[in-house]
């Protein structure tokens, strides 16, 4: 029987502990021997994260017990964390980053001997700053060493620091002396991607990048000859620029270099000439085949062993496709390059399935692709793909319905108008709970979200923190604002220099469109965000009278003492290209600064942070809350030890859901079912 009952005071099966249980998702997957590895999280277990095998038979069992944390902090984000070989004898080799310490571990997981029960130390601790991390490792089996990214910090701060490619010995003589460790490169490059061997192993390739400029701003493709005594000599640069974003480069089995580039506006791959630098792209079109580089190790295609390509491609939304690349080297031979993307049938063949949504993480063996995938109706799964059948199947983490998949939402892509006649692209998600109406004439709340980066976007996808609302009668618009990936790079340099002002309109007109198409409650509108979408939440809060509310998490709030002292090396100087240089334009820095506009706002809010968030560290949190001190402003400040950026623990994720569903409660004037209210206090 339906009951009727305001929108929000629905009750639902959903609850914050569901949610907080089946939080985050596989990632970093990987084909060792004939099995499939990944590292999945454990919020129940303070939030590590384990690495897990499917046996050829289909049992999926641990690699590494707690307490073991298999998670790197290089640039803060990390990266992969792990590699590993099978060997004839003895079981597989594993490497990985255990992030407790930080240290890389070398464990035999089938070893028979007592000696190789545990996972051993391979690189030394360092008390100097953050020490010493290490991230995308490659095993070089033939010179007993993994070769990967080293991150060194010279001093306290955060800037002291230097990253360069370094080769572990394998036999634990580097885990008490750093001289051990053989550096490859030398730290000329502020940052730079793990090492890419060719199937020779006579040529390396990564990619660097330096201040000021961001991933997906500019960066280079470097190539290095590997000489008889493991040393890369001949370091020199193939491709890219400031202007140019390489992303991904992989050899193929025939010793094509292959790199995915948005030198034509778009992330498409070209084949790239390992001595002149030449490039020919694969399939000119114009949607994306790769995404920002947050994480190092992040891998939008693979190539196959037979030549062809595995790729993550897509506007907006991404599948897996298997491209032929071909033999082309005159563009106007190559699929697509025909006006309207080429004749029926060029590009990419793609999987059939459900999903809509591919993470950046694929590994291949023989003829068998493996990535983790998702839909509007499934979360995160290791879906493996036979490219001889073009059959996919769900091979591990297979999602299961925790609840009647009736108390799911039904989201819509749409997109609205924006100012200055630009798109703005937002995922709907509408309230829906089969046990519930709402009162006659009534209309639903609705919150926007706003997604961290700034520069990334928000999938659309089944995810539970939104089904926890959208199942008690709050509707969520997830909006990908301008600036936001997987449109081109038109769309994400909308917000170079406008950081602050393009965000905060287009969340604001999608808001806008709601009410006045008479799908929300104009009068409660809400917004909330993490990270980049917390700034984004504070800015729209203190510039716009638009939302009766907003949750704020792990926020930027003060640019100025973010830039300088804040936050971590990675994006010290991101604000150079979103807000433009602190030099020129101080001004612009105070106007847009939420701290500084903190006499504007009137509105109700919630403010979550963790205590150990070295990215959007406490102090932002603080400064904001005294410039409000004494003003007769409802909130709410919730710090939780132990958390860094973005929430992992799952005592914390519940805390934060109830704390959020109480703030609208209050607001939006409904009882919200079983759950504890918040102390909102001036």
């Amino acid at each position: 029987m339906v009951s009727t009952a305001p929108y929000g005071a629905w009750r639902s099966p959903i609850d914050a502990a569901l949610t907080a249980a089946h939080d985050g998702s596989p990632e970093h997957v990987g084909v060792v021997g004939d099995e499939v590895w990944w590292t999945a999280p454990r919020p129940a277990e303070g939030g590590r994260r384990t690495l897990v095998r499917r046996r050829p038979g289909g049992a999926e069992e641990p690699v590494l017990a707690r307490p073991w944390n298999v998670r790197s902090r290089v640039m803060e984000y990390g990266g992969a964390p792990w590699a590993a070989v099978a060997r004839a004898t003895g079981g597989p080799l594993l490497v990985f980053s255990h992030f407790d310490d930080q240290r890389l571990y070398a464990y035999e997981p089938d070893a028979a001997t007592t000696d190789a029960a545990e996972p051993r130390p391979l690189t030394p601790v360092s008390a100097v700053g953050g020490g010493l991390r290490w991230v995308d490792p490659v095993l070089v089996p033939e010179r007993d060493e993994v070769w990967c990214v080293l991150e060194e910090f010279t001093g306290p701060a955060p800037s002291d620091v230097r990253r360069v490619l370094a080769a572990v010995p394998l036999d634990g003589s580097a885990a008490r002396d750093r001289g051990a460790v053989r550096e490859l490169t030398d730290d000329a490059h502020r940052f730079l991607t793990g090492p890419r061997r060719s199937p020779d192993g006579r040529r390396v390739v990564w990619i660097a990048w330096d201040h000021p400029r961001m991933p997906w701003d500019g960066t280079e493709l470097k190539i290095a000859d590997v000489g008889a005594d493991g040393a890369l000599t001949g370091v020199r640069t193939l491709a890219g620029g400031p202007r140019e974003s390489i992303v991904q480069a992989e050899w193929a089995a025939d010793g094509t270099l292959i790199a995915a580039s948005d030198r034509t506006g778009w992330w498409n791959l070209h084949r790239v000439d390992p001595d002149s630098g030449a490039a020919v792209n694969l399939c000119p079109r114009d949607e994306e085949f790769a995404g920002p580089l947050w994480k190092v190790g992040f891998r939008w295609f693979a190539p196959l062993p037979s030549g062809l390509i595995a790729v993550i491609h897509g506007r907006g939304v991404t599948t897996l496709g298997i491209l032929d690349p071909g033999p082309y080297d005159d563009p106007a031979q190559q699929p697509g390059a025909a006006a309207g993307g080429g004749p029926a049938g060029a590009g990419p063949v793609d999987v059939v399935g459900p999903w809509s949504e591919w993470q950046p993480t694929l590994a291949v063996a023989g003829t068998r692709v493996v990535g983790v995938a998702a839909s509007p109706t499934s979360g995160y799964e290791v879906v493996e793909l036979d490219t001889r059948t073009g059959h996919a199947r769900v091979i591990g983490e297979p999602h299961t319905d925790v609840v009647d998949p009736a108390y799911y939402p039904e989201p819509v892509a749409r997109t609205f108008p924006g100012p200055d006649g630009r798109e703005v692209h937002a995922h709907l998600y509408p309230p829906r709970n089969p046990d519930y109406q709402a009162p006659e004439g009534e209309l639903p709340p609705y919150v926007v979200w706003a997604h961290g980066g700034p520069t990334g976007r928000s999938p659309l996808v089944l995810g539970l923190p939104i089904a926890y609302f959208t199942s008690r009668g709050i509707g969520v618009v997830d909006v990908n604002y301008g600036g936001s990936t997987g449109y081109g790079r038109r769309y994400r340099e909308l917000l170079r220099g406008q950081w602050g002002v393009v965000d905060v309109e287009d969340c604001a007109a999608v808001a806008e469109a709601l009410a006045a198409e008479g799908s929300a409650d104009g009068d409660r509108l809400a917004i909330r965000g993490g990270s980049a979408g917390g700034w984004t939440t504070a800015a729209s809060l203190t510039g716009t009278d638009r939302y009766a509310c907003g949750t704020i998490m792990f926020p930027v709030l003060d640019l100025a003492s973010w830039a300088a002292d804040d936050t971590h090396d990675f994006e010290a100087q991101y604000l150079e290209s979103l807000i433009g240089p602190l030099a020129e334009v101080p001004d612009r820095y105070r106007e847009r600064s939420p701290l500084h506009q903190a006499d504007r706002l009137r509105a109700p809010f919630l403010l979550l942070q963790g205590l150990d968030d070295a990215i959007c560290p406490p102090v932002q949190c603080e400064r904001f809350l005294a410039t409000i001190e004494g003003r007769d402003i409802p909130h709410a400040y919730l710090t939780y030890p132990g958390e860094g950026h973005g929430f992992r623990r799952a005592e914390t994720i519940v805390s934060a859901l109830e704390a959020e569903l109480s703030l609208y409660g209050q607001v939006f004037g409904f009882e919200p079912a079983g759950v504890r209210a918040v102390t909102l206090a001036p």
